[in-house]
């Protein structure tokens, strides 16, 4: 099966282009806008405050999944050339980085409310799976996250500039291995899977924090899992003694803080 030529712009108005992870994106603050207004009542949140709070989200998202992925993913290429960091329309996003840009924002949002930290993280933790899920739709679209070769059933052939930098052997159109659709693997459990566990969670009275808790621990667990499917990025390879991707190291901490937010809260019900 070979993987499907999808064109990443969606309507190209010549100096100025809409593609679809952009769309994505949009999408996704749309939805995340329409549920937290659902929520709102039951925690206590107005209709302005929704409006605020995700406003505070997309600019956490943009700054800290910019600055996230420079930092993460291609520091060297930052230190030669400073100005790529604002330059976003030539790609690279981080969730982990994101997650940190958000987290500031929504400290900020709940200082400025009058609120406390958790209370605010709990009630947007549910939301958050719906960006993540859509984000991966964007990245099969780009032909994005090129997955590990396989000669699983389920494995595809990519074309050949999407493996460029992992192989030396593709000529042609297609490559001749097939390797496993890492972005919908993960688009279905970050975006579908952790909304389910996440949402239902989130539905009866629990601890502050544990909502939040729920979240890191299952995201950064899913992430785990469905890296050994992904290609680690090229110029990185595996890190953290040759075995584990950057994606994998980062959700490490995710686990770990979101077991100490659940384990004490589990404890004291």
């Amino acid at each position: 099966m070979h993987y499907p030529r999808l064109d990443p712009v969606l309507l190209d108005l010549g100096a100025f282009q809409i593609r679809w992870y952009g769309v994505m994106y949009v999408l996704a603050f749309v939805v995340c806008h329409v549920l937290a207004t659902r929520r709102a009542e039951a925690a206590g949140f107005g209709r302005q405050d929704v409006s605020d709070l995700v406003f505070y989200g997309v600019l956490g998202v943009i700054v800290g999944g910019r600055v996230g992925f420079v930092l993460f993913y291609g520091f060297d290429q930052f230190l030669a050339d400073p100005l790529w960091l604002v330059r976003i329309w030539e790609g690279g996003m981080s969730f982990h980085g994101g997650l940190i840009g958000v987290c500031g924002a929504l400290w900020l949002f709940a200082a400025r409310r009058g609120r406390g930290l958790f209370e605010v993280t709990d009630f947007a933790a549910p939301l958050v799976p719906v960006g993540l899920g859509l984000g991966r739709l964007g990245n099969f679209v780009n032909t994005e996250l090129p997955g590990r070769v396989t000669e699983a059933a389920a494995g595809v052939r990519f074309p050949c500039p999407a493996v460029a930098e992992l192989t030396l052997t593709c000529f042609g159109q297609y490559e001749t291995a097939a390797r496993h659709v890492s972005s919908l693997y993960q688009a279905f459990t970050e975006g579908v899977v952790l909304f389910v566990l996440v949402w239902l969670f989130s539905v009866r009275p629990r601890a502050a924090g544990a909502v939040s808790g729920v979240f890191l621990a299952g995201y950064g667990c899913l992430r785990f899992v469905t890296e050994f499917f992904r290609e680690p990025d090229p110029h990185l390879g595996l890190v953290g003694f040759d075995l584990l991707s950057m994606g994998q190291l980062l959700s490490l901490p995710m686990v770990a803080f979101g077991i100490f937010l659940l384990v004490p809260r589990a404890a004291s019900r």
